[in-house]
């Protein structure tokens, strides 16, 4: 698990001391204002307020604002997404945590993500469980995701470019798989991949069009039980080679 969250690496205080410790008062009231209003009660078309502890927990304690531009570090708690170049986005903060609360992980669980994007989600699992893999297809945002993660020292989270439809097989079966981007149907190397009893979240459907979360879970005989949770729009699933070229950002 990570020790400590810094905001950057260059700052170091007196007696190992989170730099955490030192973030502005007005994003930690922006967490908790998030976390009350937008997460934990009813909000629009009588959606269900996530409840679990440790999701709650985790939202008010990652800083988003370190996720996203600049620029739009003053938006960084309203609940909407956010572009992070490359055709991206940042998913909406009642996402990220509806999505954690479904998979329902424990502290010594390990979970696997496709789409890392800026890292923001994987964070949110890293506060929670033992260890998060995470792939991501766009390479420059595989490789900055990956060193924002190591300045803020989430130690427990490892991340590489690739292709996520194949899963990651060599630290499989997972206690849970999570998919931030949408593919037009269930990737059968993610089922693979998921330990009986565990569960796996991914919006399906085209891209941009009527997409719907599901829910799966696979039984102990190895097959699969799904159900669609809401519908979601969220940036379509990348598949091949890792993107390397920058000049769409």
């Amino acid at each position: 698990m990570r020790c400590a969250i810094a905001p950057c690496a260059a700052l170091v205080f007196a007696m190992s001391v989170p730099a955490f410790a030192q973030d502005s008062p007005r994003f930690v009231e922006a967490r908790e204002r998030m976390v009350k209003e937008d997460i934990a009660k009813d909000g629009f078309f009588g959606r269900r307020g996530v409840t679990d502890t440790a999701v709650l927990n985790a939202m008010r304690t990652v800083p988003r604002h370190e996720f996203v531009s600049e620029s739009q570090q003053n938006q960084a708690y309203a609940d909407t997404p956010l572009p992070i170049g490359h055709g991206q986005t940042i998913s909406q903060p009642y996402i990220v945590a509806l999505m954690t609360e479904l998979l329902d992980v424990d502290a010594d669980d390990v979970v696997l993500e496709i789409g890392t994007g800026s890292g923001y989600q994987a964070a949110v699992l890293a506060e929670i469980v033992e260890k998060v893999f995470t792939i991501e297809i766009v390479e420059p945002l595989a490789m900055s995701a990956k060193k924002r993660l190591a300045e803020l020292e989430y130690d427990n989270v490892e991340t590489k470019s690739g292709d996520g439809y194949f899963g990651w097989k060599e630290h499989a079966p997972y206690d849970g798989i999570v998919v931030t981007a949408a593919a037009s149907h269930i990737p059968p190397p993610l089922v693979e991949q998921l330990k009986p009893g565990a569960r796996m979240v991914i919006p399906v459907g085209p891209p941009f069009g009527n997409q719907q979360l599901f829910l799966l879970e696979k039984n102990p005989d190895g097959t699969v039980t799904q159900r669609s949770v809401l519908a979601v729009r969220f940036v379509p699933l990348t598949r091949g080679e890792a993107v390397k070229d920058e000049s769409s950002e």
